[in-house]
Order: C-alpha cells, then structure tokens, then sequence
C-alpha cells in the first residue's frame, strides 16, 4: 500500500503563492497518474490537476494558467505551485494516486491526508 505524504500548505495573502509537494513510497511511483484535489468548507472534494506517468498534465479551469503540477520520479514526489492565489483557492489540499488518467476522485485509489491552504483577502 502506497503511503502519500503531503506538504507546503499554509496562509498566503491574495496575489501570492505556495508550492505544494506530496512524497509516496513505493518504487512504482513513476507509473501512476498523481492528482491534486481540493476541498472546502461545506463543498465536495474537486480536481484540480493530474499529471501522467509521462508527464502529460491537466487542470480544471479554475486553475489553469495559475497552477503548475510537476513530477519528480527519481524522488518519488509530486508538486504542485500555485501563484496568483485567491481566496476561493482556500482549502485542503490533497494528494492522490490513480491507474487512469482521471478527474473522478472516484478512480484515484490512495490518498494523503491533505494540507491545508488558506488565502485571506
């Protein structure tokens, strides 16, 4: 069972940027799909990007042109930076593994425990 841990959360104000980073063991990390979700308050848990075994990457609109998912597969980790930060970016942030190129939470099999991300105004 893979173990994903997530890091880098915290306060930013608006306009401003964080690096998220999600480290999995395991020594088949570099043949998964690893996805960013996100949750808020009293919201459903969204997609935010993924990233393929080689490299190939999507995201939701919300965050396209802002965001950046990358993959390191010699370190086994995952990141995520996030610039031009707004409020409704607030959230926890979580890390999480598929066999599929997917934005179902549903088709994403392990999961970190999240990192929380808070943008004030």
């Amino acid at each position: 069972q893979v173990q994903l841990v997530e890091s880098g959360g915290g306060l930013v104000q608006a306009g401003g940027s964080l690096r998220l980073s999600c480290a999995a063991s395991g020594r088949t990390f570099s043949s998964y799909t690893m996805g960013w979700f996100r949750q808020a308050p009293g919201k459903e848990r969204e997609f935010v990007a993924g990233i393929t075994w080689s490299g190939n990457t999507n995201y939701a609109d919300s965050v396209k042109g802002r965001f950046t998912i990358s993959r390191d597969n010699a370190k086994n980790t995952v990141s995520l930076q996030m610039n031009s930060l707004t409020p409704e970016d607030t959230a926890v942030y979580y890390c999480a593994r598929s066999n599929y190129p997917s934005r179902l939470s549903g088709q994403y099999d392990s999961w970190g425990q999240g990192t929380q991300v808070t943008v004030s105004s």
